[in-house]
């Protein structure tokens, strides 16, 4: 891995508990900034539908809510970080989890800035545990607060409405714990490492996303990194 690096333009990481809206706020920033994002969950949620061989490794890990083991999230973030061209941005999204992979990702880049996302747990759990997912398009629901026309099918192509097996209450404060016991410290390592650090607070389940994207977009300015 020393010897693999990328120049990239914005090089950020977007930061939060599970269900703090990290693919909600990154696909925004995105239209916004330009960059590119990587969302390893979703990379490896839709290789487990696949069946593929990359997603019956990791279909045990993801169903249950434990992290992927290092090797093979560090190797499918090469694969997707090759794609990004030369001189773009990028967002990371549930990459790095553990100390040991913000370590590895020093060799890949220099990290620019931490979006971190700060969301109560009762929100979390109320957010997770009413989402809905198209089984067809990947489409995403809410039962308190983005419902689909008709109950339990897509507005866009008809496909079946389901709930994601690590959204059940149990699963969702597993996924809780581990964030807090292998997750957080990376906040105090990067402090350390005096990587800027711009935090977004949510308090009403119901904030516009709107809202927090232009927060994080002035900050970002002021950083001199729009």
């Amino acid at each position: 891995m020393s010897s693999y690096r990328r120049e990239l333009k914005v090089k950020a990481i977007i930061f939060g508990a599970p269900g703090a809206g990290k693919g909600t706020y990154s696909t925004r920033l995105k239209t916004k900034l330009g960059v590119e994002v990587i969302a390893m969950g979703d990379i490896f949620r839709a290789q487990v539908k696949e069946n593929s061989e990359l997603g019956k490794k990791v279909k045990s890990y993801v169903e249950k809510g434990a992290l992927v083991p290092d090797e093979i999230v560090v190797e499918v973030l090469k694969q997707h970080l090759a794609k990004v061209p030369q001189g773009a941005g990028v967002i990371l999204d549930g990459f790095p989890r553990t100390l040991e992979q913000a370590k590895t990702l020093e060799t890949i880049f220099e990290l620019d800035v931490i979006l971190l996302l700060e969301v109560p747990d009762w929100i979390i759990i109320e957010r997770l545990s009413s989402r809905r997912v198209c089984k067809n398009c990947g489409a995403v629901y809410n039962t308190r607060f983005l419902k689909s026309k008709v109950e339990g099918i897509c507005d866009k192509c008809d496909g079946e409405l389901y709930q994601r097996l690590d959204d059940s209450s149990e699963v969702i404060k597993k996924r809780l714990k581990i964030y807090q016991d292998q997750t957080s410290p990376l906040l105090v390592y990067y402090k350390e490492k005096n990587v800027p650090l711009i935090t977004s607070i949510t308090t009403v389940i119901d904030t516009p996303p709107e809202t927090l994207v232009e927060q994080m977009l002035e900050e970002l300015e002021k950083l001199k990194m729009t």
